[in-house]
């Protein structure tokens, strides 16, 4: 009986190893996703906060919780994909606000509309809502009520937070699973060639 190639086993040894190691981290990370998604459930049922006026480490963000804020001064103004309060698509209304020269400044989503170029007559002042993640600014505050003639958009939600991680990590055990079979016909049929 022919010995298994030395360096083609180490390499799929390896890889396999490499791939199990991944999927064991992945169901890791999804113990730690379902603990933040947990805290970001309780934070929808605390009192309000004020809008941070220092920066914050990403650990003490204080995502999904009703906050106050205000807008000295708008400085910019951007239409993103978004839905109101009914789910319907559109576009929700952010703006950017100097908040004064302590702060970090805001971010708010004043609301929503079906038109992108819908102006606003909003020029700032106080904004209640709920603090929602933001990929640029980290954070970002929903109005809970239209602003400057939008509707409200629709408010956030720990419920659009994904936790792919246990999928990920059937789909690493998946490729181990099936590095090892295609190693194991790729042997068989080396050993019935040799045998030929």
């Amino acid at each position: 009986m022919r010995r298994p190639p030395l360096i083609p086993t180490i390499i799929v040894a390896l890889a396999v190893a490499t791939m199990i190691g991944l999927g064991v981290w992945q169901l890791g990370r999804a113990q730690e996703k379902e603990a933040l998604l947990a805290r970001y459930q309780a934070a929808a049922g605390k009192p309000p906060v004020a809008w941070p006026t220092m920066p914050l480490a990403a650990d003490q963000l204080p995502l999904f919780r009703r906050a106050t804020g205000m807008c000295l001064e708008p400085t910019d103004v951007m239409a993103v994909a978004g839905r109101n309060s009914r789910g319907e698509s559109g576009y929700s209304h952010w703006v950017d606000c100097r908040t004064g020269a302590e702060g970090p400044g805001m971010r708010v989503d004043i609301g929503w509309s079906r038109d992108p170029r819908q102006s606003s007559s909003w020029r700032g002042g106080p904004v209640s809502g709920v603090i929602a993640p933001d990929t640029q600014q980290r954070i970002r505050l929903v109005s809970a009520t239209g602003l400057g003639g939008f509707e409200a958009s629709a408010p956030p939600s720990p419920a659009d937070v994904p936790n792919n991680h246990r999928s990920y990590a059937f789909q690493w055990f998946a490729f181990a699973l099936a590095a090892l079979i295609i190693y194991a016909v790729a042997l068989r049929a080396r050993r019935a060639k040799g045998s030929a």
